[in-house]
Formats: structure tokens, C-alpha cells, sequence
């Protein structure tokens, strides 16, 4: 299989770059493409909307690439997220695409719109202590579809999502179809009181409230709070579940970490 790398978001490292084609060539059983828009620079983005816009398009119009991977999170995918789905090339229904946390927003319109998506580690990973292992674990799904990647307690179907974006994506073009949905979310770098005013906004949704079931993975480097919230994240999590009707299922091994799992949103 041949992948190619694209930034929706933020800038690839020359290092993260430089391990993935190090791990890639030691695997031997795909081929890897790092698009030059991944080292492009413009503020906080991966080079202007219209760079970043022009290289997702790109790939997806290639009918060589089996995958469509994205280099890393931070913020703008969704920027270029509706534009990306005007005129969907027939190449494009061929492919997978995978990341997470500011992927979400691509993740969703492109499920809505057909496409094969999956929540998963990014080659940015790499610069995480341990992130190989993290890496590894999304190329044996991306070639492989192997079952040891997979989130291990998932229903089908399933979406995962960064609280955060889903929460932004609610009301728009974007917005999936969750009837019936395993649905895990996680965060990072959030104070307690915002996670629980998002978790009002999300669970006010009544598209969320066909969910079969909400779980929640793992939510890391939480700032402190003055005062003290009084709450942890699971027990805000379960309050808004149990105030919106909306089942709570407990935990998912998801997460802005090496630990984080596949979740494929067709299964």
C-alpha cells in the first residue's frame, strides 16, 4: 500500500518525518509519501488554507495512494473541511484516512459523506516518548486492518472524537448521523469547568442523544482550577450523561498519548 502524509493543521517536524520514513522502510510493507505542504509554515498552520486545501485534494484525487494519512493535530482542519468535500473525486471513496483530535473535523464530513475514516495515532507521534509503538500501531491497521490495533471494547458502529471539536462541529455542514453510535471522546489541556460546559453543550444535542452509548477516554494534562471544581472528569461526564438520557459505557483506551487506540467508523 502506498500512504500519503498531508497536514490539514499544524507543521510536520523534520524529525517526526525522518523517524516515519526510518520506521516505514524498517517495516517493509508499505510505501510512504510526505507531501512538502507538511513543512510549510504560515502562523499557526501547516501554510495557508489554499496550501493546505490543494495538497488534501491532491492526494485524494491519486489513485496510487491507498491511504491518506494525516501528520498531526493543533487546529485547522476544519478551515478547509467543506471545501475538501465539493467534488469528491472517485479516487477518493478508494482510500482510507486517519488521525485524530483536529482531524474530527474531516473525520465527520468525510463519514457523512461516504468515505472510509479512522481515529488513530498521527506521525507526530513519533516526538512522544514511546510514540513507535503508537505509529506502529496505526500502520498495522492502515495496511493490515489488524485487530490488535482496534479500541478493544468497541460496538459497531463506532466514532471517536476530541470533546472539544465535537463539540464545535455540532450544528454544522460537518455533523455526522450518530443514531445507534459507540461513541468515545477524550481531551486534552482543558480545564474541569470546561469540560463540563462542553459536555452540556454535547449532550444537549439531540443528534448525540441517539448514541447508543457515550464513553470516555482518556483526558490528560487538566490545569489547575481556582477554586477546586469539585469534579473529576468522570463524574462530570457521567452527570451529563445521566441528566440528558444519554447511556454512559464507561471507559475507552483513547487519548492525546501513546496509549491511544484505533476506532474505525465502520467496522
Amino acid at each position: 500500500m502506498k500512504i500519503a502524509v498531508v497536514a490539514p493543521s499544524c507543521t510536520l517536524s523534520r524529525q517526526a518525518a525522518e523517524r516515519l520514513e526510518a520506521l516505514v522502510a524498517k517495516r517493509g510493507d508499505c510505501e510512504l509519501a510526505i507531501h512538502p505542504q507538511c513543512f510549510l509554515s504560515d502562523g499557526h498552520f501547516a501554510g495557508t488554507d489554499d496550501q493546505r486545501l490543494s495538497a488534501l485534494i491532491e492526494v485524494m484525487k491519486d489513485p496510487e495512494f491507498g491511504a491518506v494519512w494525516f501528520a498531526r493535530g493543533g487546529y485547522g482542519s476544519n478551515r478547509i473541511a467543506e471545501a475538501a468535500l465539493k467534488h469528491l473525486p472517485d479516487a477518493a471513496r478508494s482510500k482510507l484516512y486517519m488521525g485524530y483530535s483536529d482531524a474530527g473535523f474531516l473525520h465527520a464530513g468525510f463519514h457523512k459523506a461516504g468515505l472510509n475514516v479512522a481515529w488513530g495515532p498521527m506521525p507526530q507521534d513519533l516526538m512522544r516518548e514511546g510514540g513507535e509503538v503508537a505509529v506502529g500501531r496505526a500502520l498495522d491497521w492502515i495496511v493490515n486492518c489488524d485487530p490488535s490495533a482496534l479500541e478493544p471494547g468497541l460496538q459497531s458502529p463506532a466514532m471517536a472524537f476530541n470533546l472539544t471539536v465535537l463539540a464545535a462541529l455540532l450544528g454544522t455542514v460537518l455533523e455526522p448521523d450518530f443514531t445507534g453510535v459507540d461513541l468515545l471522546i477524550e481531551d486534552v489541556s482543558e480545564h474541569y469547568y470546561r469540560i463540563d460546559r462542553t459536555m452540556f453543550h454535547v449532550t444537549g444535542s439531540a443528534n448525540i442523544r441517539k448514541v447508543a452509548r457515550l464513553r470516555l477516554g482518556r483526558v490528560g494534562d487538566i490545569p489547575d482550577n481556582d477554586p477546586d471544581f469539585g469534579r473529576d472528569e468522570v463524574a462530570i461526564v457521567h452527570e451529563w450523561c445521566k441528566r440528558s438520557g444519554v447511556p454512559f459505557g464507561g471507559r475507552g483506551d483513547i487519548g492525546h498519548d501513546v496509549l491511544n487506540r484505533v476506532v474505525p467508523f465502520r467496522l
